[in-house]
C-alpha cells in the first residue's frame, strides 16, 4: 500500500502540474501526462488486490504535493469550499461556538457572547460526545464539526462531558455573525482604542463604525491594534487604510508572473480623516493584511508602528475553481508597500525540504517613506517604536504547541466561581506554581522535541527486544528532561502569565474582556498612549527628527 500511494502522489503530481504550470509545456506533453495518470489510476482501481478509495489517495496525492510549495497554496474539496466562504463572509448559522480537537478530542473552544450556545449554558471546554445521532469518536474528523452548522431556527441535539458528568442540551441554530472588532473603546479623554482581529467582508464598515463611535465620544488621537490578526482579505486592508489617507494614494501593488494578475491598488474614496495622529499595534503573529495596512500607513508617515516585528508574508493568492465544487488557492503574486518594498520572510523558491531560508538573514534593501525615513524589505514589518520581549524557549514553544494552557484555564474556571473584573485581573505568581505544578502531573501533551525522540528510541528498543536492564536509567534520564523542560519554562514567565490571564479571562468575560485586560496592563498600549500624549516625539518619529 505503500509502494501504491507514492505511485498516486506521483499521479498526483503530474495532473496538479499541468493545471498549474499548463502554460509552459506544448498541448502534446499536457495531454501526455494527463493521459498516463488516467490510466495508472484505471489500472489500479482494476488490479489491485485490496480496495481502494480513489476519492481518498488523490487528495492525498495532491496535498502531498502542494506541502513542497508555500503553505498558502491549498485544495478545498467541497466541504472545505463552505469553509472557506464562512471565513470571508464572517457569516453563518449555528450555535455561536467554535470547536476544535484538542488531544483528539472534540472540544468548545470558544463561545461567543448573546448567542444561543452561551443562553444554553455551554462552556468553554467541554468535550463533544456525540451530535444528534452521530458519535463523534467514530469519525474523529474536523468535518465533524460542519453537524454544528446548519439552517437558522433548527436544533441540534449535543452530548457533552463536563469533567465527570455528562451532559445534554437543545440548541437552536442561529445567523452568527463575526464581528472583526471584538473590542473598542476610550483609554483616555481624548484616546480610542480599536482591536481588530481578521479581514472578513467586514471588517472595513466594523472599523469605520467604531471609529465614527469613538470620534463622538471625544477622541482625537488612536491606537488601531491588529496584534495577532493573520489577515484576509485585500480589499478590507486597501479600505481601511483609505480612512486615513487621501483618494488615489498607492496602498499597494503586485507583481505576478501573469501580466494581467500584476496590479496596482490606490485609494478610491475621500478619508474620513486626514488629521488624527494614530500609533497601530503589531507583533510577530500580525500578518497578511495587517502588513499592507501597517506598511501602508508606515511608508505613508501617516501612522507610528509600534510594538515587535511583524510575522513577513507578502504573498498574495487567489482562488482558482476545479472541478466538481472544488477549488485551488495558490500564490500567484508578491505584494509591495508604497515605497517598493516586499516584506516577505521564508524563501519558499528555495526551499529544501522542510529547511527554508529566511530572506532577513541576508542582506536587506532599504526604501524610503514619503518624508525619507528609512525602511527595509524582507522579514516584516519592523516598527517606529520597538516593545522587546524575550525569546520563547524552546520548551516554551513546546508548550503552546500542546494543549496545556488550555487545559488548566478549564480547570482553573471550575476552582473558581468568579475573578476580579477584566481590567483589574491578574494572574498571580502563585498561580503560575500551580500551573507548573498541573504541568508536572501529567495530564497534557506537553512534550518537547527532545522527549518526543527519547520516548521513541525506548519504544524501538522494546520492539528490538534490547531494552532489558535500561528501564530504570531511561525514566530517570525521562524524568531529568521533564524538570529541565519545566524549569526553563520560567525564562518566558511573564509571557506565559499573559497567555495564562487571556484565556481564563475568556472563559469569565468573552474576548472583549481580554481586551479589557490588555488595555489595563499590556505594555504595548501603555507605550503607545505615551507616544500619543507626547505631540512633539509622535511628529518626530513621522518626521525622521532625533527626539
Amino acid at each position: 500500500m505503500k509502494r501504491l500511494k507514492k505511485a498516486l502522489v506521483v499521479g498526483g503530481l503530474i495532473v496538479m502540474s499541468t493545471f498549474l504550470f499548463a502554460f509552459k509545456s506544448d498541448f502534446f506533453e499536457v495531454a501526455k501526462q494527463m493521459e498516463i495518470y488516467t490510466t495508472l489510476f484505471k489500472e489500479l482501481n482494476l488490479y489491485y488486490i485490496d480496495e481502494i478509495n480513489p476519492a481518498a489517495l488523490t487528495e492525498k496525492a495532491i496535498n502531498e504535493m502542494l506541502e513542497d510549495l508555500d503553505p498558502y497554496t491549498k485544495y478545498y474539496d467541497e466541504q472545505g469550499v463552505e469553509e472557506v466562504k464562512i471565513n470571508s463572509s464572517g457569516e453563518y448559522s449555528g450555535i455561536g461556538a467554535e470547536s476544535r480537537y484538542y488531544d483528539n478530542k472534540l472540544v468548545i473552544a470558544e463561545v461567543y457572547e448573546g448567542y444561543s450556545a452561551e443562553e444554553e449554558g455551554i462552556k468553554v471546554g467541554d468535550e463533544i460526545i456525540k451530535i444528534d445521532d452521530i458519535y463523534v469518536a467514530d469519525y474523529n474528523s474536523d468535518q465533524i464539526t460542519t453537524l454544528l452548522k446548519g439552517t437558522a431556527g433548527t436544533l441540534v441535539k449535543l452530548v457533552v462531558q463536563r469533567n465527570d458528568e455528562k451532559l445534554n442540551f437543545n440548541v437552536k441554530r442561529e445567523k452568527i455573525i463575526v464581528d472583526p472588532v471584538p473590542h473598542f473603546q476610550m483609554i483616555t479623554d481624548d484616546i480610542g482604542y480599536i482591536a481588530f482581529d481578521r479581514f472578513n467582508n467586514k471588517a472595513s464598515s466594523s472599523v469605520k463604525s467604531a471609529f465614527v463611535d469613538l470620534k463622538e465620544q471625544g477622541m482625537t488621537k488612536l491606537i488601531l491594534d491588529v496584534r495577532g490578526n493573520p489577515g484576509g482579505l485585500l480589499n478590507e486592508a486597501i479600505e481601511i487604510t483609505n480612512f486615513f489617507v487621501p483618494k488615489n494614494e498607492v496602498v499597494v501593488s503586485t507583481k505576478a508572473k501573469l501580466k494581467k494578475w500584476s496590479e496596482v491598488y490606490k485609494t478610491k474614496y475621500e478619508p474620513i480623516d486626514l488629521e488624527i495622529p494614530i500609533v497601530v499595534l503589531i507583533n510577530e503573529r500580525s500578518a497578511s493584511a495587517s502588513e499592507i495596512v501597517a506598511g501602508s500607513l508606515q511608508d505613508l508617515d501617516r501612522a507610528v508602528i509600534l510594538g515587535e516585528r511583524s510575522f513577513g508574508k507578502g504573498l498574495v493568492q487567489r482562488y482558482r475553481n476545479l472541478t466538481y465544487g472544488t477549488k485551488l488557492k495558490l500564490t500567484i503574486s508578491k505584494y509591495y508597500t508604497p515605497s517598493g518594498r516586499n516584506i516577505q520572510e521564508l524563501d519558499y523558491t528555495h526551499r529544501d525540504g522542510e529547511d527554508v531560508p529566511k530572506f532577513s538573514e541576508e542582506k536587506r534593501n532599504a526604501f524610503k517613506t514619503k518624508n525619507g525615513r528609512t525602511v527595509y524589505d524582507g522579514g516584516g514589518i519592523s516598527p517606529d517604536v520597538w516593545v522587546k520581549k524575550e525569546e520563547l524557549s524552546a520548551s516554551t514553544k513546546a508548550l503552546l504547541r500542546s494543549d496545556a494552557i488550555f487545559n488548566f484555564a478549564s480547570s482553573y474556571y471550575y476552582d473558581h466561581e468568579s475573578i476580579a473584573s477584566p481590567d483589574s485581573f491578574v494572574f498571580k505568581d502563585s498561580e503560575y506554581e500551580a500551573f507548573i505544578d498541573f504541568l508536572k502531573e501529567g495530564e497534557t501533551n506537553f512534550k518537547t522535541n527532545s522527549e518526543k525522540k527519547f520516548e521513541r528510541a525506548f519504544e524501538l528498543s522494546e520492539k528490538e527486544n534490547l531494552s532489558n536492564g535500561i528501564e530504570k536509567p531511561y525514566m530517570a534520564l525521562s524524568k531529568a528532561l521533564e524538570d529541565q523542560k519545566v524549569q526553563e519554562l520560567n525564562t518566558n514567565k511573564e509571557r506565559i502569565k499573559e497567555m495564562l490571564s487571556d484565556e481564563i479571562i475568556n472563559r469569565y468575560y468573552f474576548k472583549k474582556g481580554e481586551y479589557q485586560n490588555h488595555i489595563e496592563f499590556s505594555p504595548y498600549i501603555k507605550e503607545a498612549v505615551s507616544v500619543l500624549q507626547d505631540q512633539d516625539r509622535y511628529r518626530s518619529i513621522l518626521m525622521n527628527e532625533k527626539n
